[in-house]
């Protein structure tokens, strides 16, 4: 006879979530079906990296307190989805929305974001946290974490907005609750 206690498959079922969000944000509705979406899931001593290197961000360039308390939540944590977007124009005429005239006037500024690039993303992100919620599964997207990981260059230099999404299996969430950050 044989017992499993859910500490044992903790991890597992935190891995098995993660891939069924990052499914479901390739799979969120892109704007002229051009998919700029990066999705990755993060191991543990990733997870530790990035958290290490958010505290160092506090102490070195000034980033809010708030990125303590979220690298001390991702420590906490059982998995970590990464969703972040490229920067490329859609080539809409007329738009404007990025605040240029046109998008060949936008490509003149790579740094400054498409409109539609960032809504796909939250798009993406949403798809990927209702899959979270539908397995009762505690997360909560930090975009601190994703400054982290674009410092870290871990999913590219192309990909110029990240968030993490890290997800908890315990009897407390630990991300709700939390001390505010300053």
């Amino acid at each position: 006879m044989s017992v499993v206690f859910e500490e044992e498959v903790r991890q597992e079922a935190a891995t098995a979530v993660a891939k069924r969000m990052v499914t479901a944000a390739r799979t969120a509705p892109k704007a002229k079906g051009k998919d700029t979406l990066v999705a990755a899931i993060v191991d543990a001593e990733t997870r530790k990296t990035i958290a290490s290197h958010m505290r160092t961000m506090v102490e070195t360039s000034g980033a809010g307190k708030f990125f303590q308390r979220d690298a001390d939540n991702l420590e906490l944590s059982d998995g970590l989805v990464l969703l972040g977007t490229r920067i490329d124009p859609m080539g809409l005429h007329p738009c404007g929305l990025c605040g240029f005239a046109d998008c060949d006037e936008k490509r003149q500024h790579p740094d400054h974001p498409c409109s539609f690039n960032t809504g796909d993303l939250g798009i993406a992100v949403g798809s990927a946290v209702s899959v979270a919620m539908d397995a009762r599964v505690d997360n909560r997207v930090m975009f601190s974490i994703g400054m982290a990981v674009r410092e870290l260059n871990l999913l590219g230099n192309d990909v110029r907005i990240v968030y993490g999404i890290p997800l908890s299996i315990g009897s407390k969430d630990p991300f709700f609750d939390r001390k505010p950050g300053k």
